[in-house]
C-alpha cells in the first residue's frame, strides 16, 4: 500500500553486502541515507502511497474512484497557521462537477445497499487498518494545516481508524436485527397482522466536517453512512481538507466500490450552499443553517457551546484546576467541549484560580512540531476575534492573570478572573486559549448562567457530593454533564448531542448508524387471527 522499504531497513542491513569490502563505509553511509529518505518519503503528504492524489501543487478531488483536476483550472490555497504562508493547494470544484458526483453517487448506492452487511463491514476494517497504517502522512498534514500538535494530530488518526472498525462491528449488530409486531398488542384488534419493521439506508448523504476534527469527525459520519448501505459525499473544511483527501485515499485503497464515496473541494461560496441545497440529498430542505463543529446530511450535531464548569466549594481543587487546564487549553481551547466559563464558589475561588494559573505557567507555548501545549490558533480571522474579546474584557475591568501576549496566530494562554456577565467572554465563544472566570455565592446562580446561554453542549461539576451532583446535572440544560471531569467528545461510542443552539440529533456511532438509516415496514395480513400455541 505504499513504496517498499529497501531490504536493509532496519537492523537487518548491518549483516548485508552493504558492509563489505572496500569503500564499505561510504556504502554503508549511503544506504543509510537511502533507506531513511524512503522512510521520510513515506511519512510526506503526497508522497508513497499518497502519489496519485496529487499533480505538480495541488491536490485533487475524487470521483467515481479516481483522483481528478478540476476542469475550473483554479485552486484554492491552505494557510500554514504557523508561519501563515501557503501550505498547500486544492482542486476549486465546478458547480457542474458537483452534480456529476451526485449522479455516480446515486446510481453507486442501489448497487451498495444490496451489497451483504458482513461485506460493507470488511472493507471497513480494511480501511480502518490502512488508516492506521498510513497514520504519519495525514498526521503531518494535520500539523501544518490546522497547527495540531503532534503527538494529538497521530492520535486523532489512530482514533479515527478505531471508530471505523467499531462501527462497522457495532453496525452488524444494530443493521441485523429487525422488528416482529403483533396487531393485537392494540385494543380492539385480533392477532391478525404481522409487521416486520426493517431498518434501510437514507440515499445519498453529505458530510462537511470541520477544521479542528477534519478526520476524526469525518470518519464518524463516513463509517456510519456506509455500513448503513448509503453513498457518502465528503466537502472538507479548507483548512484540514488535505488531510481529509489522505484519509478518503485509504478508502480507495481498501476497494469501495467507484462512485460511493466522493470528496469534493473547493470555495464555500462557489459549491458550499450548492451541495447542501441539492435535490439529490436526502433531507436537503434542513440545510439552511451553518454549524461551526460540523455540518451533516442528514442534520447531527453542527455543535457549538459555551460549556460551563461549576465548582462546588467541597470540589478537590486539584482535580478541578487539572481539569480546567486540560478542558480548556488542549489544543488551544479549540475544541467544541472545551471549558468555556469557571462558575466558581467564591469562598474557594482564590484557590482555585492560584493552582489553574501555577499549571497554565508550565504549559509550553509554540509550534505544533515540536509538541507545544498551545499552538497557533487556526486562522488570523479567529486570533482577531479571541483578542476582540480580550479587549472588551479589559475595557470593562476583568482582572489579567497573565499578560495578554500574540504573535501572529499564536496567543498565550490567559485566566480573566472577576469575569462578569455584561462581558462579551462570559457568553460568547472564543475557541481559543482564553478562559473567563465568574464567582458565584450560589449553585442557583451557576445553573442560572450556564442555562442563560443560546448553546447547551456540556457541561461539568465538581463536587464531592453526589447527591449534589446529580441534582445539578439534571437542572443543567445541556447535552451532557460531566461530574468531576472536564467535558469531552467521547470515547466515540458516547452518545454526544446539545441542546437549544448547540445542534441537532445525536452522535456516538449507535446513534449516528440509526440517523443514516429509515424504518420500512411490511405487514402481513393473515385470513384469520393466528395464536401461538392456540
Amino acid at each position: 500500500m505504499g513504496a517498499l522499504a529497501p531490504p536493509f531497513i532496519g537492523d537487518s542491513w548491518l549483516a548485508s553486502p552493504v558492509g563489505v569490502g572496500e569503500g564499505a563505509e561510504e556504502r554503508r553511509g549511503a544506504a543509510a541515507a537511502a533507506a531513511a529518505a524512503v522512510v521520510e518519503r513515506e511519512r510526506m503528504a503526497g508522497t508513497g502511497a499518497f502519489d496519485e492524489i496529487v499533480d505538480g501543487e495541488v491536490f485533487k478531488y475524487y470521483a467515481e474512484g479516481e483522483w481528478r483536476k478540476s476542469n475550473s483550472g483554479k485552486s484554492v490555497s491552505i494557510i500554514n497557521p504557523t508561519t501563515r504562508k501557503v501550505q498547500y493547494k486544492v482542486q476549486a470544484c465546478t458547480q457542474e462537477e458537483v452534480n456529476k458526483v451526485m449522479e455516480v453517487a446515486k446510481a453507486a448506492q442501489k448497487a451498495w445497499a444490496r451489497t451483504p452487511l458482513w461485506k460493507r463491514a470488511e472493507l471497513l476494517h480494511k480501511a480502518a487498518a490502512i488508516l492506521k497504517e498510513h497514520r504519519a502522512p495525514i498526521a503531518e498534514c494535520l500539523v501544518k494545516e490546522i497547527a495540531k500538535p503532534a503527538k494529538d494530530a497521530v492520535s486523532e488518526v489512530v482514533r479515527s481508524g478505531d471508530l471505523v472498525s467499531y462501527t462497522a462491528e457495532e453496525g452488524v449488530r444494530v443493521l441485523g436485527e429487525g422488528k416482529l409486531l403483533l396487531s393485537d398488542s392494540f385494543p380492539g384488534n385480533e392477532r391478525n397482522k404481522y409487521c416486520l419493521a426493517s431498518k434501510i439506508p437514507l440515499g445519498v448523504v453529505l458530510a462537511i466536517p470541520p477544521f479542528n476534527y477534519p478526520v476524526n469527525l469525518a470518519v464518524s459520519k463516513i463509517a456510519p453512512a456506509l455500513i448503513a448501505g448509503n453513498a457518502l459525499v465528503l466537502k472538507p473544511p479548507t483548512q484540514g481538507a488535505v488531510a481529509a483527501l489522505h484519509m478518503i485515499h485509504c478508502f480507495h485503497l481498501a476497494g469501495f466500490p467507484k462512485g460511493l464515496i466522493s470528496c469534493v473541494t473547493g470555495k464555500g461560496s462557489e459549491i458550499g450552499d450548492f451541495l447542501t441545497m441539492h435535490p439529490g440529498l436526502y433531507w436537503r430542505r434542513y440545510w439552511h443553517c451553518h454549524f461551526k463543529e460540523g455540518w451533516n446530511d442528514p442534520p447531527s450535531n453542527g455543535t457549538r457551546g459555551k460549556d460551563a464548569c461549576i465548582v462546588l466549594e467541597d470540589a478537590d481543587l486539584d482535580l478541578v484546576a487539572a481539569n480546567i487546564v486540560k478542558g480548556g487549553f488542549s489544543y488551544s481551547g479549540q475544541r467544541c467541549t472545551a471549558v468555556k466559563v469557571v462558575l466558581v464558589m467564591e469562598s474557594v475561588a482564590d484557590a482555585l484560580v492560584e493552582k489553574v494559573n501555577a499549571k497554565l505557567a508550565k504549559l509550553k507555548v509554540g509550534p505544533p512540531e515540536e509538541d507545544c501545549d498551545i499552538t497557533p490558533v487556526v486562522t488570523e480571522s479567529s486570533a482577531n476575534f479571541i483578542e476582540g474579546l480580550v479587549t472588551d474584557a479589559k475595557e470593562k475591568g476583568a482582572t489579567f492573570c497573565q499578560e495578554y501576549k500574540r504573535e501572529g496566530n499564536l496567543i498565550w494562554p490567559l485566566l480573566l478572573d472577576h469575569v462578569r456577565p455584561d462581558m462579551r467572554i462570559a457568553w460568547e465563544e472564543p475557541f481559543g486559549p482564553v478562559l473567563p472566570v465568574i464567582r458565584i455565592s450560589s449553585v442557583e446562580e451557576g445553573i442560572h448562567h450556564c442555562n442563560a446561554s443560546n448553546f447547551g453542549l456540556q457541561g461539568c461539576v465538581f463536587t464531592r457530593d453526589i447527591n449534589k451532583a446529580i441534582m445539578i446535572a439534571d437542572a443543567m440544560e445541556t447535552g451532557t454533564v460531566q461530574i468531576n471531569s472536564a467535558p469531552a467528545r467521547g470515547p466515540d461510542h458516547f452518545p454526544f448531542q446539545g441542546l437549544k443552539d448547540s445542534g441537532i440529533g445525536s452522535q456516538g456511532i449507535t446513534n449516528s448508524i440509526n440517523m443514516m438509516t429509515k424504518v420500512k415496514s411490511t405487514v402481513i395480513n393473515l385470513p384469520a387471527p393466528s395464536y401461538t400455541m392456540g
